[in-house]
């Protein structure tokens, strides 16, 4: 710990106001968040979807936040936060538009790019939100910006009764259950309404965009360049061709066309930077955040629907929220483990690394309710502070960067999440439930798998069970009138389940050796210390 004392004095009048507006914001967020999670498995009943195109649509409601938030960090201090919260909330009004017109042959790319638009105005809201909490508490950031993200899993915990009762208990359409985020999103727009909002402590300061760039350099660009690569070739590609019916957008030329894309990223970023060759620790935080993305975000997208399958669709619901309440909880701990406990932030994401993924092996071989509550649990504790802590570790010792450094870190981990965690986690559960079925029956695997095998990066293509035909067993098999072969099917299943968690814990199992060194090399410079570029920043209106 650095001998700096924690403070909780705020720089603004309006402090209290704009911390729960954007605490409202993220909380819209993760409400829509949830009931998306929710309804899973009602688009693969109505549209026949694979775990591979459910992941992609999940997956499209994280990328999209990567723009929003870079894009975001960007001009914020040039444009205002006001105008991009305005921006936001129009966005979020247009997402659920272009969600409900799904049906047909439609139906997948509206609710891709829905999930895209309301993913955007999600990251656009972060890069307001956690800029401006790290300056409203330049010396208690880690506290506040926990705080400020107890909203994603108290929106979580409201989408999920919301979901277990409508969905469940009642059965009302998806489209009712998902039209419910637009609450809180007028709530936060009348938040927000009218108020002055600080500047970063660069921006104080009177630093340019390409001072601020200078410790994210080349080397921080071509981490940034080879998620919009990846996002041109997998998800944007994919999506331009199923709207206009060019082949073009999916053949080999779309893959030069997707290449070039990244590297003009790459230049625009290395060249307002002045071509610096960036701060190699800025690139570990941002390399380790892309983990935390895909371990917390993207196993959130899965989580309710995996842990229903093993066990029963309500009881996922139930871990659902009980995960959730637990995050909630104690992402107002965060201050006192600072403080009381004596344990730096880097130390607090080191505890956690270890328990999620102990946390998540646990998960994997769940028989009972109670054995998941416990197993769950500790996964809850140990994903609870990875997020906000990482934001407040850059804001810490790297204030030059304004609010860029923190709004890259924020989209690079929303494009993990979009790209690797979600998408991930859905081709690990096709292609181990398909392995498990082919074992056990190649001739009823032949029956229920799809025609066409897909692949994900660099992994081989893998023909999935079909959704339909997989729902419709689950159904039989809850009901008690499955056949043989249905059996077989719901069994393969569930072990694709419990592989596709066991496979997950290698995520934090590889950010707790980075972590650790990380604790190490702190230790040796003198302990955790903050960075200021102002002593007593005051910030200024935009």
């Amino acid at each position: 710990m650095s001998n700096e004392q924690v403070s909780n004095v705020a720089i603004a009048p309006n402090t209290k106001r704009l911390l729960w507006a954007g605490f409202m914001a993220i909380l819209a967020a993760g409400v829509g968040f949830a009931l998306r999670g929710a309804i899973f498995d009602n688009w693969a009943r109505e549209f026949g979807f694979t775990g591979a195109q459910l992941g992609a649509i999940g997956g499209a409601g994280f990328s999209g936040s990567c723009f929003g938030i870079i894009i975001g960090g960007v001009i914020c201090d040039k444009v205002g936060y006001g105008k991009l919260v305005m921006l936001a909330f129009a966005l979020h009004v247009l997402s659920a538009i272009v969600t409900f017109t799904a049906g047909g042959d439609t139906a997948y790319n509206s609710l891709y790019w829905g999930m895209f638009i309301f993913a955007y105005a999600n990251g656009t809201l972060e890069a307001v939100a956690n800029p401006m909490v790290a300056t409203l508490f330049p010396s208690n950031r880690t506290h506040y910006l926990n705080i400020l993200h107890a909203s994603w899993p108290a929106g979580l915990v409201i989408g999920g009764v919301l979901g277990w009762v409508l969905d469940d208990k009642m059965n009302l359409p998806w489209k009712w259950q998902l039209s419910l985020y637009l609450i809180p999103t007028v709530v936060y727009g009348v938040m927000f309404l009218g108020q002055h909002m600080p500047k970063s402590e660069a921006s104080v300061k009177g630093l340019k965009l390409g001072e601020m760039l200078k410790e994210v350099g080349m080397m921080g660009a071509a981490l940034i360049a080879l998620f919009i690569w990846l996002f041109s070739r997998d998800a944007l590609g994919p999506m331009l061709g199923g709207l206009t019916g060019a082949v073009f957008f999916t053949g080999p030329s779309w893959g030069y066309v997707a290449m070039a894309i990244g590297a003009a990223v790459w230049l625009w970023f290395s060249g307002m930077s002045g071509w610096a060759f960036g701060s190699l620790l800025l690139l570990v935080l941002f390399a380790t955040h892309v983990l935390v993305g895909a371990v917390e975000l993207g196993t959130d997208g899965w989580i309710q629907n995996i842990t229903g399958n093993i066990l029963t669709s309500e009881q996922g619901k139930i871990l659902f929220v009980f995960t959730s309440a637990t995050m909630f909880t104690l992402r107002f701990c965060a201050g006192f483990i600072e403080r009381r406990i004596g344990l730096s932030p880097v130390g607090i994401l080191l505890a956690c690394a270890i328990l999620a993924c102990v946390g998540l092996n646990l998960a994997s071989g769940i028989t009972t309710f109670g054995g998941a509550l416990l197993a769950l649990g500790i996964y809850a504790v140990g994903k609870t502070f990875f997020w906000p802590t990482m934001l407040a570790v850059t804001s810490d010792r790297f204030p030059r960067t304004g609010a860029v450094a923190i709004s890259i870190m924020g989209g690079l981990g929303m494009m993990s999440a979009g790209l690797v965690g979600s998408p991930g986690l859905g081709y690990a559960k096709d292609r181990f439930a398909s392995e498990a079925l082919a074992q056990e029956n190649p001739a009823v695997y032949a029956e229920y798998k799809v025609a066409e095998p897909k692949g994900w990066l660099i992994f081989k293509p893998v023909a999935a069970i079909d959704g339909k035909k997989l729902e419709e067993a689950k159904a039989a098999v809850t009901a008690g009138k499955a056949d043989e072969k249905q059996k077989m099917v719901h069994d393969a299943d569930q072990t694709g389940d419990r592989r596709t968690l066991k496979a997950d814990s290698f995520i934090p199992a590889t950010m707790a050796v980075v972590f650790l060194l990380l604790f190490l090399y702190v230790k040796a410079k003198g302990g955790y210390q903050r960075v200021h570029l102002v002593e007593e920043p005051t910030g200024t209106a935009t």
